[in-house]
C-alpha cells in the first residue's frame, strides 16, 4: 500500500521551512508520543540538514509511560534533546523553555565573543498536522495566538511567536510528506487522526489497531469491549464490540463503520487506556 496526499498548501509551507531555516538557531520538532517515529517528517530530516534540535514527545498522556521513556532515550541516545510533554501541564512547558533556551546559548554565547549585543534565541517549531503544535505554542506564549483544532491542517502561514523573554518561535504550517512506503505508517498516523479519515478505509485501521492491542495490550480490548483474549476473527471482534457498544442498524445487524468511530474515538481520547502503537 502506498499512499500519496500532498496538497499544495504543504508543498509551499515545505519552500517556506526551506527558506526561513538560516534566520532560526534552533528547531523543535514535535511528535506524537503514541507513533513517534511514524509521526517524524522523514522529508524535513533532509531540510534540517545539521540544524539543532530538539524533540517534543506530544500528547504524553495518552501514550504508554514505559514505553514513552524508551523513546526519550532512543533520542538522547542520538545527541537529540527529547521531551515527552502533556500541553496542559506547567511544569513540561516549563521544561521545554529551559531545553530551548539551552540550545539556542550556544549561538548566543558565538554573538557575545564577537562582540555583538546578544538577543534570543530564535526557534522554528515544526512537526505534521494534528500533532499539538497550535496548543503548545498557546502554552508557551500564556495566551490564545494559534488557531487549534483536533482536525488535521489548521495552521496555513507562518507566525512568530514570543516566549516570554527566552526566545522567539516561528510557527510553520503541518507538513506531511508526498507518499507513505509503509502500510503500517500510513494506519498509525490514521489511527491517531494525523491524516484525514478519508484517506484510508477506516475498518481496515481498526483492525490494524485492534490486531496491536491485542499484541500488546490484551486486557485493555477486554476491559473496555468485553473481547475474550483468545478470540481472533476479525469480522467476530467487530460484531462483539458493535453488541457490546449499540453500533447497530435496523434488523438488529452490527454497523461496521460505527464500530471502527467507536474504537478509533476511543483510542484518540484515552477511553481505551494509554496506547503507544510503535515500539523501539
Amino acid at each position: 500500500m502506498s499512499i500519496q496526499w500532498f496538497p499544495g498548501h504543504m508543498a509551499k509551507a515545505k519552500r517556506e521551512v526551506e527558506e526561513k531555516l538560516k534566520l532560526v538557531d534552533f528547531v523543535m520538532e514535535l511528535v506524537d508520543a503514541r507513533a513517534p517515529l511514524s509521526s517524524q517528517n522523514p522529508m524535513l530530516k533532509q531540510v534540517l540538514q545539521n540544524k539543532p534540535k530538539m524533540i517534543v514527545l506530544m500528547k504524553k498522556d495518552l501514550a504508554d509511560t514505559r514505553e514513552t521513556k524508551k523513546w526519550i532515550t532512543y533520542f538522547k541516545e542520538k545527541n537529540i534533546p527529547a521531551i515527552a510533554v502533556n500541553a496542559n501541564d506547567k511544569e513540561d512547558i516549563k521544561c521545554i523553555i529551559q531545553t530551548g533556551k539551552e540550545l539556542g546559548q550556544e549561538k548566543m554565547n558565538k554573538l557575545i565573543k564577537k562582540g555583538i549585543q546578544p538577543r534570543p534565541a530564535r526557534a522554528m517549531i515544526i512537526g505534521i498536522p494534528n500533532v499539538g503544535k497550535s496548543t503548545l505554542i498557546n502554552k508557551l506564549a500564556n495566551k490564545k495566538i494559534a488557531k487549534t483544532g483536533d482536525k488535521p491542517g489548521i495552521t496555513k502561514q507562518q507566525l512568530w511567536i514570543k516566549v516570554k523573554n527566552d526566545f522567539d518561535l516561528l510557527d510553520t504550517p503541518g507538513i506531511l510528506w508526498p507518499k507513505f512506503e509503509d502500510e503500517h505508517v500510513g494506519y498509525r498516523l490514521a489511527a491517531i487522526g494525523t491524516i484525514k479519515d478519508q484517506l484510508l478505509p477506516l475498518q481496515d485501521v481498526v483492525a490494524f489497531v485492534i490486531k496491536y492491542i491485542q499484541e500488546h495490550y490484551p486486557s485493555l480490548l477486554e476491559e473496555r469491549y468485553a473481547i475474550d483474549q483468545e478470540m481472533e476473527d476479525m469480522w467476530e471482534i467487530f460484531v462483539a464490540i458493535g453488541k457490546q457498544r449499540g453500533a447497530l442498524e435496523s434488523g438488529g445487524n452490527v454497523n461496521f463503520d460505527k464500530v471502527s468511530d467507536i474504537v478509533l474515538n476511543d483510542l484518540r481520547t484515552g477511553r481505551l487506556g494509554k496506547i503507544t502503537l510503535e515500539s523501539i
